[in-house]
């Protein structure tokens, strides 16, 4: 059943007056704020002391939300097509603030279970709703641009840990480091969060039916082999080799990234903990945050770059060239803070680029027809990386710790583990085909959703 009133597509169908260019704002605002999840790392020193938890144990909120982004962007992207927009980003934002009110409660009562329950579950819904919630409506603004809309759009949600980690970090000096403190933290995130995503829900607009850029044309199709001129249904898109290539690049480069990102504050920490230049607690939340700029800088500069020279090429940089820096790191990482900082910096990039030059490659092979919900079913590639990647960094960190190791010694082999996976994804980039047609709709003109651009 579709929502009726404000809520509903019909609802949010633009005037002819309207500009294109408001609704990346409005994508943005929901970004940022989910893009928090990219912070999780300056929450694990206080709840594993506070809780008594280990490295693992603390991940476990951060694992469950990127699970559960994927299982909901999979399961609603078909709701997010249908219902639209707006919708989508009220339903984004009741459930991850409302993730972070369970969080609080959980801290408050020393019951962590309501905090993987909270941060994890309820709030892991409100980050896949929210994170397909624009896309399809971006690319139906922008067939020109499509990888610098997405990107403009997607930065964002790499970029919400520039603002939460240091954000987060300042609250966590104000409120301390107890329970009562972490909850409070958790207690403002969460109406602030509420506050700022409502900007979003209340600006997204959808084009009106048959709407088009000014004098533009569709590109030849000679011009780029991958890039399809017909349509693909969700179900026929799960049928193709094509999808699963894509699925497979796209879990490779996740889990190569979000083990780091996850586990950011402590491994630049012990990586430089037995030099004469330790890095001190302010200064590993700076690296979160500078982590998180790379991340944001990367979906915009990276996405763009591929509307220029196509989305296999920039996939190959991204797992070639971030299998060269995991490599640079695991060497020569502890011998120098800048080159490790360079280094991951660039992966970071990489990793973001990937997540926002994914939606504008699934256009390419499949259409615009129901790329939203196209998109929903890969982002199951981000659930499966979001356990990989903190598992293989944390449960080698920790077994290593419990042998006595420290330093570099605690992730040596989890680099190398991540540089092997960028090289099965960058076969997997390769292997990648045009559709064939027998996947296509068979109608001359698909049947739109009221207010969809076909």
């Amino acid at each position: 059943m579709s929502p009726a009133g404000f809520l509903s597509r019909s609802r949010t169908v633009a005037a002819p007056t309207w500009s294109r260019w408001l609704v990346p704002p409005a994508a943005l605002s929901v970004h940022l704020a989910i893009g928090q999840a990219y912070a999780w790392s300056v929450f694990k020193p206080p709840l594993e002391s506070a809780l008594g938890l280990s490295g693992t144990q603390s991940a476990l909120p951060f694992q469950l939300g990127i699970v559960m982004l994927g299982l909901s962007a999979a399961f609603g992207g078909t709701l997010v097509e249908r219902n639209g927009p707006r919708w989508a980003m009220f339903v984004s934002m009741t459930c991850f603030s409302s993730g972070f009110l369970l969080s609080a409660l959980g801290v408050a009562t020393r019951q962590y279970w309501l905090v993987v329950l909270g941060y994890g579950f309820v709030g892991g819904i409100g980050l896949g709703i929210g994170y397909i919630s624009p896309v399809s409506t971006l690319i139906k603004w922008f067939p020109d641009r499509p990888g610098m809309a997405t990107g403009i759009a997607i930065m964002g949600f790499g970029g919400g840990a520039l603002i939460a980690s240091p954000w987060s970090a300042q609250m966590l000096d104000s409120f301390g480091t107890s329970t009562t403190g972490i909850a409070t933290t958790f207690l403002v995130h969460g109406v602030v969060y509420a506050v700022f995503m409502s900007m979003g829900v209340l600006l997204v607009r959808v084009p009106p039916d048959g709407w088009t850029p000014k004098g533009w044309q569709p590109p030849a199709v000679a011009a780029r082999p991958l890039i399809t001129t017909a349509d693909v249904s969700a179900s026929n898109a799960i049928r193709t080799p094509q999808f699963y290539f894509l699925w497979v690049v796209l879990c490779c480069n996740v889990t190569a990234g979000i083990g780091i990102l996850e586990k950011a504050a402590p491994m630049i920490r012990d990586f430089f903990s037995g030099t004469a230049t330790p890095v001190a607690v302010g200064a590993a939340a700076g690296f979160v945050a500078l982590l998180s700029l790379a991340n944001m800088t990367g979906r915009f500069v990276w996405s763009s770059t591929s509307d220029l020279i196509g989305r296999k090429n920039m996939y190959r940089v991204y797992l070639g060239v971030g299998a060269l820096l995991y490599l640079a790191i695991a060497l020569l990482g502890d011998n120098s803070k800048p080159l490790f900082i360079v280094c991951a910096l660039g992966i970071l990039s990489f990793y973001g680029g990937g997540f926002a030059t994914v939606p504008a490659y699934l256009k390419d092979l499949f259409g615009t027809y129901q790329v939203g919900a196209i998109h929903g079913r890969l982002l199951t590639a981000w659930s499966t990386a979001g356990v990989l990647g903190p598992l293989i960094i944390n449960a080698i960190a920790d077994s290593q710790k419990a042998a006595g190791r420290s330093g570099p010694d605690l992730y040596t082999t989890s680099l190398f583990i991540m540089i092997g996976l960028l090289a099965v994804g960058f076969l997997a980039n390769e292997l990648i085909r045009p559709v064939h047609d027998r996947y296509h709709e068979r109608r001359a003109a698909p049947v739109a959703e009221k207010g969809q651009v076909r």
